[in-house]
Order: structure tokens, then C-alpha cells, then sequence
């Protein structure tokens, strides 16, 4: 591992400046750091240690607004708090899914959204992909048992962020601040997409922190995931759902799917099968059917389109359900 300098910020202006600087990298829980500081995918000359920012790790609830969460809380604090559960279920059923209890206790939301994929390909320091500025996806034609389903044909990596579908599915927003700049965007908008970029997941700028995600209320809302083994391990798909009811009659709905594409992904064609309809279990199946239009699969991840459907029809009745 190359030696590097540390910085302890002390305020959110300093970590800002700090973090500008040519080959810094921010820390917070440092669990997805830490295995990319050993994996030499990154080589920085300064770590900028942000968990000591006490500024940065509130969860307020603002009854009818919603939720206003910094990006130091951790999955433990989010899966735990009660008006986590109350008014963005999904989000906290997420963030108590992720991982092991050692590592929620170390996770914090920022670092979660910001992570960097984990195929196998971008971890290993003898594969120069497109992720690392190469000019070829190994997945595509080797290994992608657990890639991409949908926008896999320039990078397969799967986005590895469960929180992150909660998050677009519950329509949040998202804070972001630097030297002397400060924006909000939709989360929707904080990822970048393989064809855009493969090089990138979000659109952090040198020295920008995420400082504040804001979660409106008012959605019935749950998170489900299918893994190989049901102890700590990635998941194969994940599902976050909300929706606006009118009665019995959806009103509006987010569908979105995790571990199936490069950000998380709407399904937009299962979101128009809802809307206007009564969730009835047969509606469900529609949607979930729905759910998979304009996949792509490789050849060995095909089985991810019936698990998509499975976990989308069970995620939907369980929002239904969880009013």
C-alpha cells in the first residue's frame, strides 16, 4: 500500500478544501475505502477523514416533510429509527439488509451512495477495464454471473448501493456542497450512467461532499432483496418500491431495481402498469412482468429476469401490506 498523508477536517469548509486537492480521497466509515486501498484500485497521497464531523450526522424528522438525514448516520442508526420505519420503510429495510452488523455499525449513508462497484473485474489490479480508463468490459464476455441485466454493453458492474434504490424509489433529494458551491439535485440525478461515463458512478466533483438527503413523506414504501445465501452476502436482485394512493387505486409509483444495472434502475413499464389501478395481486404480477421489458441479458445472468419479477410482486403487496 503506498503511504499517504491524513487529514482530520474539522469543519465541512476544511474537508471541502482538503479533499480539492490533486490525489486526495475522503473517509468516513472507510469500509469500501479500505478495501480499495488494499485492492490498489486507489493510490491516494492524502486521506481526508470526515467521520469525526459531528455536523453531518443528524436524522431529523419533519412530521409532513419528511426526513432530513446526514450523510454520516449509519445503516445500524437508519435500520433502528423509528420515524425511518414510519415514514421511508423502505430505507431503513435497506440499510438493515446491507451487510453484517459489525459493518452497518461502521457504514455511514454517504459512503453507502458514493461506494464503488464490486465486480470482480474493476477489484483486481490485472484487469485494466473500462472502469479503470481501459478500452474493453471483461464481464461482457467472461464472468457476469452477477452483472448487469439492463445497459450492460458498454460496462456490466452492477451499482452496489441497496440504499440507493430506497432512495430514487422514495423520490429523495440530495445536498451536495463544495468550496464555494452548493446544489440540490434529485437523488435520481447524483448517478452516472456506464454510458455516459464508465469511469464514474456519481457526479461528485473534487472536494464535494454530500452533506444532506432529504426524504419526503407520504409514500407506503418496502425493500426487499434475493441473495445465494441468506447471511451476509451481495444481493442477486433488489427491489424498492413506493407509492401514492388515491383510496385503493395507486396514484403514482416508483419501482426500482437494484444489483441489475450500472445505477439504479426504474422500471418505468412496471410503474405505468400500476398507476390508476387497484394493487390487487393481479396487478401486482402485471407489474412485475412489466418489470423486466428492454432487459438485456448475458448469457449466464438470464435467471435474474424471473427473480426481478418475483421480488417485485412480493415488494409491491409487502408496500400494500406495511400502509
Amino acid at each position: 500500500m503506498k503511504p499517504f498523508a491524513w487529514i482530520e477536517a474539522h469543519d465541512v469548509a476544511g474537508a471541502c478544501s482538503a479533499a480539492a486537492q490533486k490525489g486526495a480521497l475522503i473517509k468516513a466509515g472507510g469500509v469500501d475505502l479500505a478495501d480499495r486501498l488494499k485492492e490498489r484500485i486507489d493510490e491516494p497521497d492524502t486521506l481526508v477523514n470526515i467521520l469525526i464531523l459531528k455536523e453531518l450526522s443528524f436524522l431529523t424528522s419533519m412530521d409532513k416533510e419528511g426526513l432530513s438525514i446526514g450523510p454520516l448516520v449509519t445503516l445500524a442508526r437508519l435500520s433502528s429509527d423509528d420515524s425511518v420505519r414510519r415514514s421511508a420503510r423502505a430505507l431503513g429495510e435497506a440499510a438493515g439488509a446491507a451487510a453484517t452488523p459489525q459493518i452497518r455499525n461502521m457504514a455511514t449513508l454517504g459512503g453507502n451512495l458514493a461506494q464503488r462497484p464490486r465486480c470482480w473485474y474493476f477489484r483486481n489490479e490485472l484487469f485494466h477495464c473500462r472502469k479503470k480508463g481501459g478500452d474493453r468490459c471483461f464481464a461482457i464476455e467472461g464472468e457476469h454471473e452477477f452483472h448487469s441485466i439492463f445497459q450492460n454493453d458498454v460496462c456490466a458492474a452492477v451499482h452496489p448501493s441497496a440504499t440507493a434504490v430506497a432512495l430514487v424509489a422514495l423520490d429523495a433529494n440530495v445536498k451536495l456542497r463544495g468550496i464555494a458551491t452548493e446544489r440540490t439535485l434529485p437523488i435520481e440525478q447524483l448517478f452516472v450512467s456506464a454510458k455516459s461515463d464508465p469511469t464514474r458512478e456519481n457526479v461528485l466533483q473534487p472536494g464535494e461532499l454530500i452533506v444532506e438527503v432529504r426524504v419526503p413523506a407520504g409514500r407506503r414504501s418496502a425493500y426487499s432483496k434475493l441473495m445465494q445465501k441468506q447471511s451476509f452476502d451481495w444481493p442477486l436482485v433488489e427491489v424498492a418500491v413506493a407509492l401514492a394512493m388515491d383510496g385503493e387505486a395507486v396514484q403514482d409509483a416508483r419501482v426500482v431495481l437494484g444489483s441489475v444495472a450500472p445505477t439504479p434502475w426504474r422500471a418505468r413499464d412496471a410503474e405505468a402498469a400500476l398507476k390508476g389501478k387497484p394493487l390487487t395481486a393481479e396487478i401486482a404480477e402485471e407489474a412485475a412482468r412489466a418489470a423486466t421489458e428492454g432487459a438485456t441479458p448475458l448469457p449466464r445472468n438470464a435467471y435474474k429476469l424471473p427473480l426481478v419479477q418475483t421480488v417485485v410482486r412480493r415488494t409491491l403487496l409487502a408496500a400494500k401490506e406495511g400502509a
